[in-house]
């Protein structure tokens, strides 16, 4: 029988994570309440406090591209356009 990974919900860790964080339980009773391991418990626990700070920026500060990510698909429609009336041209 091949073992299968668990995929857990983004909710899910989160959830385990501010258990651990809270303190109210041992790492080792959260995972077997949780059917979990303990490192994984850790890691879940770390990651949440290592990204915490991203929770509370302002939506407009993240979803603001680039200016690379701008103008790259510009100047390739520039390209693309140049190219066709060249090809235009040439038949005309």
């Amino acid at each position: 029988m091949k073992n299968q990974r668990n995929k857990f919900s983004p909710s899910f860790k989160a959830k385990v994570a501010l258990e651990a964080i809270k303190g109210l339980k041992t790492i080792a009773q959260i995972a077997s309440e949780h059917q979990v391991h303990a490192t994984q418990v850790n890691a879940w626990k770390k990651q949440f406090l290592e990204n915490a700070d991203s929770i509370f920026e302002s939506k407009s500060k993240k979803a603001a591209p680039s200016k690379d990510e701008i103008t790259a698909p510009l100047y390739e429609e520039i390209g693309r356009l140049k190219m066709d009336v060249k090809w235009l041209e040439k038949k005309l």
